[in-house]
């Protein structure tokens, strides 16, 4: 449990709205990015083994997609000078 003195209320926008460090938006894409990464990569192995070269393609495309689309969460999240998102 966090002290008195620990605790700093969340910013607020000129409009009165509070301003959140991290955008739900982001965080997701990282969360959900990790688990699609996992699933990518095993399927493309399982296409290596069993030499379906257009699984393993496929899979190769969702991995360079996903990693690209994390990568732009975090780095917005970096713009808005909060910390690591997801």
């Amino acid at each position: 449990m966090a002290r008195d003195e620990d605790y700093r209320p969340p910013g607020r926008t000129p409009e009165g709205k509070p301003e959140a460090e991290a955008t739900p938006r982001d965080v997701v894409h990282v969360r959900v990015g990790s688990f699609v990464l996992i699933f990518a990569v095993v399927i493309g192995v399982i296409g290596l083994f069993v030499g379906a070269p257009v699984l393993t393609i496929a899979a190769g495309v969702v991995i360079v997609v996903t990693v690209v689309d994390m990568v732009l969460a975090v780095r917005g999240q970096r713009e808005r000078g909060s910390g690591e998102a997801g």
